[in-house]
């Protein structure tokens, strides 16, 4: 909350989702799915629809869904993922401001065996030890009190009707084509003015 001078008495909270926004969930799957089943129908990235990739699978043929989730669930996906670009700059720029917290909010597959410590060491990796301590592992961010979430999925449903964060819609191959009314707002890549956003709140 702002105080009458302006400026905030608790430092801005963000949470930045992971896959889609910190690393190229989409692009590394569609090559690790053509690699694995050359000859089989995929998706082309421009004509991704909807969040849920294995469904759409499902929609141009039913066992392909299967398919490719067997490609993100496998060992060594997630740890393997290209950073989106621009994001590793953003997270160690925005992590430097004055009055911010920023921490790495993203859910676990429901098939957990290998996402869960790649997640852990990918952004080791990418971001170092600083942000593997503000990991926050969840299938519910509706519950995470914060002021803004980055985050690629165009719902984001929980417990919580009204998350104590703005959604920040991160623009993705799957969501393009989604049309955003006002109040909503969509960042459409880390080379946006991202730091606009994230100014505008502190002032609120």
């Amino acid at each position: 909350m702002a105080n009458a001078a302006g400026s905030r008495s608790a430092p801005l909270r963000v949470l930045v989702d992971m896959d889609g926004v910190l690393a190229d969930f989409e692009g590394g799957l569609l090559r690790a799915y053509r690699l694995r089943y050359p000859g089989e129908p995929h998706v082309e990235l421009a004509a991704r629809r909807g969040f849920s990739v294995r469904q759409q699978y499902c929609d141009v043929r039913e066992d392909l869904g299967a398919k490719i989730a067997s490609i993100y669930e496998s060992p060594g996906f997630f740890l393997d993922l290209e950073p989106v670009p621009g994001a590793i700059e953003a997270m160690k720029e925005m992590s430097n401001m004055d009055n911010i917290e920023v921490f790495i909010c993203t859910s676990p597959l429901r098939q957990y065996k290998h996402c869960v410590q790649e997640k852990y060491l990918w952004v080791e990796k990418h971001l170092g030890l600083k942000f593997v301590e503000r990991i926050i592992m969840t299938r519910d961010k509706t519950l995470v009190a914060a002021d803004l979430l980055f985050d690629d999925k165009e719902v984001i449903e929980g417990l919580e009707c009204y998350p104590s964060w703005e959604h920040i819609l991160f623009s993705c191959y799957h969501n393009q084509h989604v049309v955003l009314l006002p109040p909503h707002r969509r960042l459409q890549s880390w080379a946006d003015d991202w730091k606009a956003i994230v100014e505008h709140k502190r002032t609120k």
